[in-house]
């Protein structure tokens, strides 16, 4: 499992979304199509680009409790002020993204910040 985990500023739309995750993509060498699941956390559980995002795509949006986010801090890489402030994480992408990835999963890249959004993207280390 490939999971993307997603942020960004309110408003942001799906087409500024979807560029910041094929920016991700490109950086680690891989197509969006092999991404398989979207995360974000419940503060952008209905934050329109996401939500039109993972329609476009007809990918799953897993929206990540705080909870689970914070079982999923000590393995994020990014200190974001702005994310901690406003979520409570670290880094929301790479925490929602390596929650929905599983307990053993790792972060093949932390988040970046392109188009109004972030993007960090998790694989299950079962994963090829």
């Amino acid at each position: 499992m490939i999971v993307a985990g997603l942020g960004c500023r309110s408003g942001t739309s799906a087409e500024q979304m979807f560029f910041a995750l094929e920016t991700a993509c490109e950086e680690i060498g891989i197509e969006p199509k092999a991404i398989t699941a979207l995360a974000t956390g419940e503060i952008r559980r209905q934050e329109p680009g996401i939500v039109q995002l993972a329609e476009k795509l007809g990918l799953p949006l897993h929206i990540v409790d705080d909870g689970a986010l914070a079982a999923a801090e000590p393995r994020t890489k990014t200190v974001s002020r702005h994310s901690v402030n406003q979520t409570g994480s670290s880094s929301l992408s790479e925490a929602a993204a390596l929650s929905v990835a599983g307990e053993t999963s790792e972060l093949i890249l932390p988040r970046i910040i392109a188009y109004g959004a972030t993007c960090a993207i998790a694989r299950s280390r079962n994963a090829a």
